[in-house]
């Protein structure tokens, strides 16, 4: 039997700008007892693997604030926005970061990025049948754009040169379906 839900008691908001909120709740658990809770919401996300050819994908390197990192490569993703619609943000995103649309999205995965304090679901896809077609990138992003072999970004997977969840597992997806 699966465990009983908790109960939210109270709510109150305790930060937010436009990319995420942070909340506090007090939370009555199955035994009575209550807890605070902390709650971060980011929304929907998306990330799009973006395959140039049939053996080729086109990855970004932008630095990373919270990390201090500038060198790690990873797949075009975004945030969903209001009334957008996780292809559109697909598409939108691929467009802003690497300067493509995709013809095709096949859908690979969609999950929550993490389960106990953060509200986040990404939406996960690989692009096919690009055509150059690019937006300006957000006011916060600064990319450098490359082209990679997939064989070397799955390698770089394997060895943890690329840490981005979101690009870790759709390699790992693009991967499995590739050997099939």
């Amino acid at each position: 039997m699966p465990p009983s839900p908790w109960k939210t008691l109270s709510t109150r908001p305790v930060y937010a700008n436009k990319w995420m909120s942070l909340r506090e709740d007090v939370a009555q658990m199955p035994d009575g007892r209550t807890t605070i809770y902390g709650v971060v919401d980011f929304g929907e996300c998306v990330g799009v693997l973006p395959f140039v050819d049939g053996d080729r994908v086109a990855l970004v390197r932008q630095y990373r604030y919270v990390f201090g990192e500038n060198q790690r490569w990873e797949m075009p993703t975004g945030g969903v926005k209001a009334g957008e619609t996780p292809e559109a943000a697909a598409l939108r995103e691929l467009r802003e970061e690497v300067g493509y649309s995709a013809a095709r999205l096949e859908p690979i995965s969609t999950y929550y990025t993490s389960k106990s304090i953060c509200h986040e679901i990404a939406h996960l896809y690989l692009g096919y049948d690009l055509t150059r077609s690019a937006l300006p990138p957000d006011d916060t992003e600064f990319f450098e754009v490359a082209i990679f072999p997939f064989a070397e970004v799955l390698e770089m997977v394997v060895r943890s040169e690329i840490r981005d969840g979101m690009t870790v597992i759709a390699v790992l997806h693009a991967a499995r379906l590739r050997a099939t």
